[in-house]
């Protein structure tokens, strides 16, 4: 098994229309309004940026992140990313009753100097903080959406 390897999916129910769901999915630069976890995103051009997350662990990830998929119609978001993490990371949005479904998947592995020597003792902690991340992000969207 590779310690530094990870794969993650989230699940978010959230109100409203999948439209506005993936609009403000698909707006990374406002996510830092919504996402208190992700810190900063810097637009290079187009397509690509940089961005930064902090959990309740004390450290920083940095991410440069690239479009690789911008699919309204079927409402996927998918990016590849370089740096700190290395990988995929794509978001599916859905209609359901009642409102939304948005399914995150990430597939990563940890390129931080740091993470990577913790990788076995740490990595019940990395695995939380990913997860109160996520949880985090769901109520901001949700909270987000329904503001609207």
């Amino acid at each position: 098994m590779d310690w530094c390897h990870y794969r993650f999916r989230s699940v978010w129910a959230l109100p409203g229309a999948p439209v506005d769901a993936y609009a403000a999915l698909e707006r990374v630069e406002d996510y830092p309004l919504w996402w208190p976890q992700v810190r900063e995103v810097t637009p290079l051009d187009e397509f690509t940026g940089i961005a930064r997350f902090r959990s309740f662990l004390p450290y920083d990830l940095v991410v440069t992140a690239r479009e690789q998929r911008r699919d309204p119609a079927a409402g996927v978001l998918e990016i590849t990313m370089a740096g700190d993490l290395e990988g995929w990371a794509r978001w599916t949005v859905r209609a359901v009753p009642g409102g939304t479904r948005a399914r995150y998947d990430q597939e990563v592995v940890v390129r931080r100097r740091l993470m990577r020597r913790l990788a076995v003792p740490g990595r019940p902690l990395f695995l939380l903080n990913h997860a109160l991340m996520m949880r985090a992000g769901q109520r901001g969207l949700a909270d987000r959406l329904t503001a609207v």
